[in-house]
């Protein structure tokens, strides 16, 4: 092993300057490889997570899972009716705070109660359809991030008027609204009711923040024209990932429709992975062109030493062991490479997440980046399977040498 190890790297030394561009090639590839994927990961995480806690994890709405049965049906079997008008409900989960108290015992995460509405916002003579969400001040910031979004005043500041109401700083700027305005807010059933903004938030979605006030839960009941109701509540799990199969638990015991933020947002995350294959394919493409470096090196190698592969077959060395110096070196500049290229990518990464940027769309001022031993191994695994196919095929060539043909030749 000693003497094939010896002459692999007496190969590899001969011609140093094409070793080291093949080398060169390696480390280029893997460490860009590194660099985007810490780049795109790095990006996508943060936008996940910035998704995900800018709302809650599950949403339980006064939807029912399955339609009520109607009277007629459950009476006559097998008579199809057409045209009935649909029992008439009240809307709202039934005894909410009962339900929250009982989901409170095995739900691994917080829960409070939200009241959805929609109303007409009047105010300088404009109107708009806004969204008016009710919420209790002391448990919201245990669900959202709400608090932490505030822009101007604080989520207790609902608590300064019998009436308050906080407005997305994008639906504030759009009417001209400032903190100590009143605004009318008109519901669905014709109830007006006078609200005095107290504060504005800014969550980073521009459909939440142009559209979108939060009220106390009793102004959001006042605009239902329903005391006591509730048709929301509003969930965060410990563990985000665990969202889905809690919502599914959820909704079994309560009959109510559960939504996950995944199940929510299915068409954004299918959107990601297919960004992470296109990721992939990218990364390996480029390990795969800085593999042409070392086949070409081997390939040269191979033809140079045409006349020593036939000594060396004469004085006994069979066909796996010619394979095996030449596929040796190949390994050796792939795994030197590699090592290297460990640096180089690391350099990259820290200088893309050092680069500082302004964006009218983002309060961010670095580029998210992802460090991951997974994105190392990853491109040091592509680089040696890239390296070792880009050397199988010259070591074929070469145990196929024939010695008395090349030494008839030399002679």
């Amino acid at each position: 092993m000693k003497l094939i190890l010896a002459i692999a790297w007496m190969h590899i030394t001969y011609r140093a300057r094409q070793t080291l561009v093949a080398m060169a090639g390696v480390v280029t590839g893997v460490g860009f490889s590194i660099m985007m994927a810490a780049l795109m990961e790095g990006s996508q995480n943060d936008f996940i997570s910035t998704l995900v806690d800018a709302l809650p994890h599950i949403s339980v709405t006064d939807e029912l899972r399955e339609p009520t049965p109607q009277p007629a049906d459950l009476v006559y079997s097998a008579v199809e009716f057409h045209g009935l008008t649909p029992e008439v409900r009240r809307p709202g989960i039934k005894n909410p705070m009962a339900t929250i108290a009982s989901l409170q015992t095995w739900v691994p995460g917080t829960l409070t109660p939200s009241v959805q509405s929609k109303a007409i916002l009047r105010f300088a003579g404009r109107s708009l359809t806004v969204s008016v969400i009710g919420i209790d001040p002391r448990t919201e910031a245990n669900v959202s991030n709400l608090a932490t979004h505030m822009r101007e005043g604080r989520l207790t500041s609902l608590y300064r008027a019998s009436s308050a109401i906080l407005l997305g700083d994008r639906l504030a700027r759009k009417i001209g609204a400032h903190v100590n305005s009143n605004i009318t807010l008109v519901s669905a059933e014709g109830i007006t009711l006078t609200a005095t903004v107290v504060g504005t938030f800014h969550s980073g979605f521009r459909a939440t923040d142009e559209t979108t006030g939060y009220v106390l839960l009793r102004s959001a009941q006042t605009l239902e024209n329903q005391t006591g109701v509730v048709n929301e509540i509003r969930v965060r799990a410990r563990n985000p990932m665990d969202a889905r199969l809690i919502s599914e638990r959820i909704g079994e015991q309560t009959g109510y429709r559960s939504i996950s933020w995944q199940e929510a947002q299915e068409d954004l995350l299918s959107a990601i992975t297919i960004r992470n294959v296109l990721m992939y394919t990218i990364v390996s493409a480029i390990l795969l062109v800085a593999s042409f470096g070392t086949y070409n090196i081997i390939s040269t190698i191979t033809r140079e030493k045409t006349r020593d592969i036939a000594i060396l077959k004469s004085l006994g060395f069979r066909n796996r062991t010619i394979k095996a110096i030449f596929i040796i070196e190949a390994l050796a500049i792939g795994l030197v490479g590699s090592a290297l290229g460990w640096g180089f990518g690391y350099l990259l990464t820290r200088g893309m997440a050092s680069l500082e940027f302004k964006s009218p769309f983002s309060d961010y001022n670095h580029l998210p980046v992802l460090y991951s031993i997974i994105h190392y191994a990853m491109a040091t695994s592509v680089a040696l399977v890239s390296s070792l196919i880009a050397g199988y095929f010259p070591a074929r060539a070469a145990a196929r040498v024939n010695p008395v043909d090349i030494i008839r030749g030399a002679t």
